[in-house]
């Protein structure tokens, strides 16, 4: 089994067939996106190719260390992750190829009208262990 995020954008990623903003979707359209991917979830969690997902808000920062007592905090002028990632799920398979069809199938969560966004995702597989160094 190989682990996968799945990345999902708010933009940075090229334009979707249904481009359109979810704030002007009509009444019940989010409901229903939100329920695709519940279901979609319930259905990975079934098979045992779920492992974890999270809608994030827009809020966020970067921080690091400036040292003691002294996190430098700022919000630009980074490509800022509160403007470009709008959730993720990881999911745990068996092949790249069930990795690159679920995020196939993800993408097609409807949007607008009830069509499928066909929204670009971000695939990246996760580390399962450090990379060897050789000397």
């Amino acid at each position: 089994m190989a682990k996968y995020l799945l990345l999902k954008h708010y933009r940075g990623a090229p334009a979707p067939p249904n481009d359109v903003p979810p704030e002007q979707w009509a009444p019940g359209e989010w409901d229903a996106h939100v329920k695709y991917m519940a279901d979609f979830a319930a259905k990975l969690e079934r098979n045992g190719e779920f492992v974890a997902e999270q809608a994030l808000i827009a809020d966020g920062m970067w921080v690091r260390a400036d040292g003691p007592g002294r996190p430098a905090v700022t919000d630009g002028p980074f490509a800022e992750t509160k403007d470009l990632i709008a959730g993720f799920m990881i999911i745990d398979v068996d092949s790249h190829e069930r990795a690159l069809e679920l995020a196939a199938e993800l993408s097609a969560a409807p949007g607008a009208g009830g069509e499928p966004i066909n929204e670009w995702l971000e695939l990246r597989p996760v580390m399962s262990e450090p990379p060897t160094i050789l000397d």
